[in-house]
């Protein structure tokens, strides 16, 4: 049974960081493609950053909202997956989702709620 779970969200003000993290289990981890996503209230769900997997050379990437703000990396023995983010803005405000790819499927935390607010 896959479950991820994440962890680190919480209440911030504007300019303050957070740290992601999340767990994985009952999968590749090594080779699986890890993602963190992120919804606002009445907003579309949005890929915020992206770490492949080993095969892969570990290569990320991420949304131009959060470039040179956001980091992205993984601890595969460990089994998790890590969101750094500094100089928060409000907009950052969301529920932010870890999410697997293996083999075509896609695999989901139950997200955790990050607030950028004074």
């Amino acid at each position: 049974q896959v479950q991820l779970v994440e962890s680190g969200g919480g209440l911030v003000q504007p300019g303050g960081s957070l740290r992601l993290s999340c767990k994985g289990s009952g999968i590749s981890f090594s080779i699986s493609d890890m993602r963190w996503y992120r919804q606002a209230p009445g907003k579309e769900r949005e890929l915020v950053a992206r770490i492949a997997g080993s095969r892969s050379s570990s290569s990320t990437n991420y949304a131009d909202s959060v470039k040179g703000r956001f980091t992205i990396s993984r601890d595969n023995a460990e089994n998790t997956v890590a969101l750094q983010m500094n100089s928060l803005k409000p907009e950052d405000t969301a529920v932010y989702y870890c999410s697997a790819l293996q083999l075509g499927t896609s695999y989901w935390g139950q997200g955790t709620q990050v607030t950028v607010s004074s």
